[in-house]
């Protein structure tokens, strides 16, 4: 169950105009802190980042499941209902049994799932897929959501990476 400050961040996210996957981030980041504390574990990160997706769309953020051929039947189905749940087209089936079962399967995972290594190559393997285009098209709409102060130290940043490259 989220915390109220994360869905409380999340709404601000969507109020700034900003995309349903940057909304779901909320969740995510929240899942890898649980984890980096040690409430639980995941058995490996994209396991970390399905609970944080799973969370965001329960809590009514318009992540609408992967399409088909994307991933298996299970997860498609897993996603659809959550997704349903969010949206108020479906009651939540309470089972406290199979809830407990999974808290304690998950206390006996890894906690270095979370740690930064992992995330990076998580990241890494995630951007690989995805075209030049559909990046950049990603950093320019992101760009277009920031606001005047975050772009300009955005800016900033980069031109002392650049400089720090240069020499």
């Amino acid at each position: 169950m989220p915390s109220q400050e994360v869905i409380r961040k999340a709404k601000q996210d969507k109020r700034a105009g900003k995309s349903a996957s940057t909304q779901a981030g909320e969740f995510v980041k929240d899942q890898i802190d649980k984890i980096r504390k040690g409430k639980h574990g995941a058995r490996s990160t994209k396991q970390a980042i399905a609970i944080g997706l799973s969370e965001a769309r329960r809590a009514g953020v318009d992540l609408p499941p992967p399409r088909k051929g994307r991933t298996k039947k299970s997860t498609r189905r897993s996603a659809k209902y959550a997704y349903e749940v969010g949206q108020g087209k479906r009651t939540p089936k309470r089972r406290p049994k199979v809830s407990r079962a999974v808290t304690n399967v998950l206390k006996k995972e890894p906690r270095s799932t979370a740690s930064r290594g992992a995330l990076s190559k998580q990241a890494k393997r995630a951007a690989s897929r995805r075209t030049a285009a559909s990046r950049s098209a990603a950093a320019r709409k992101a760009s277009h959501t920031k606001g005047a102060k975050v772009r300009s130290a955005a800016a900033k940043k980069a031109a002392r990476t650049r400089a720090r490259r240069r020499s």
